[in-house]
């Protein structure tokens, strides 16, 4: 992965979140070894739309489960693609936040 820039590396691990699954941008930047780096994370995020394959940016979250990016997706177009996945949100909060949590650096453990 060092031949590609970090908005691609950022997309390659979000590509990976299951549906019906959230993570954080921490947890994205943690796995990719840049811990500090989650605005950055949030940055790649909020440039995902043009992303080919797609990004299931709607997927990333805060660390403390907030749909902090919503405005992003216009309306509730955030919420309701995440609901639709059976991730259930209120006031702009995932719930059930530990159980549907991805941490890419347990999932994606070699």
């Amino acid at each position: 992965m060092d031949d590609i820039n970090f908005f691609d590396k950022v997309y390659q691990v979000a590509r990976l979140i299951p549906k019906g699954r959230v993570t954080s941008y921490g947890a994205i930047a943690a796995y990719l070894g840049t811990k500090g780096s989650s605005r950055m994370v949030g940055y790649a995020m909020q440039a995902a739309g043009r992303a080919n394959p797609p990004v299931p940016a709607h997927r990333v979250v805060n660390r403390q489960g907030l749909l902090t990016a919503k405005f992003h997706f216009g309306g509730n177009t955030m919420q309701e693609m995440l609901e639709s996945e059976g991730v259930k949100v209120t006031d702009d909060q995932v719930q059930d936040f530990k159980t549907v949590y991805w941490d890419p650096n347990i999932e994606l453990a070699l």
